[in-house]
């Protein structure tokens, strides 16, 4: 694992642009959900970028990464005051590399898609419809799946070069050998 000091980070202005994203990802997720404000903060998450993960939430090749802690209610004593909180690890420096190779992809509309797939992960555990501790074939259906889920929400979306990232993901909607029949 590269130390984090040595990993590029985004920059103020980048942040800006990614906080911006969550924002639109969480109203959309939430729209295309129909979740009210209630409903919307019981799945507890936090996101956050590189420069506030610890070492083991640093990855090597994914976007971003969910991980799952356990919660528990101030004053809580009892195992009914624990809960879910999901942390989306935004992992800059793999989202850097893909926009210094491809000019054609923007931070904006890219940072958008990786959070609305999280965010569409964090709601389907939460919903348990899909488990959390699923198998690695599980999984790669799951991905496909929210891949899907994604695309469906951005696509009506107007913003400039989100065309561009999801054509980008486009394989992930297409179905992989072995998986062809899995809705």
């Amino acid at each position: 694992m590269e130390k984090k000091s040595v990993m590029p980070t985004f920059r103020d202005d980048e942040l800006t642009i990614v906080n911006n994203a969550v924002a639109m990802a969480e109203e959309l997720v939430s729209n295309h959900y129909k979740m009210s404000s209630n409903q919307w903060l019981r799945p507890k998450f936090d996101v956050k970028t590189l420069a506030d993960l610890a070492e083991d939430e640093i990855v090597n090749g994914p976007f971003a990464q969910i991980i799952r802690y356990e919660g528990k209610l101030k004053n809580g004593v009892l195992g009914s005051s624990t809960y879910d909180f999901y942390k989306i690890c935004i992992q800059d420096h793999a989202i850097l590399e893909v926009l210094r190779e491809r000019p054609e992809i923007a931070l904006s509309p890219f940072a958008l898609y990786v959070v609305t797939h999280e965010l569409v992960h964090i709601v389907r555990f939460s919903r348990f419809l899909q488990n959390f501790n699923a198998s690695d074939m599980e999984k790669l259906v799951e991905e496909r799946r929210v891949h899907g889920i994604t695309h469906d929400i951005l696509d009506p979306v107007k913003a400039h070069g989100l065309g561009a990232v999801l054509d980008f993901y486009g394989t992930w909607r297409t179905p992989f050998d072995g998986l062809k029949n899995i809705p």
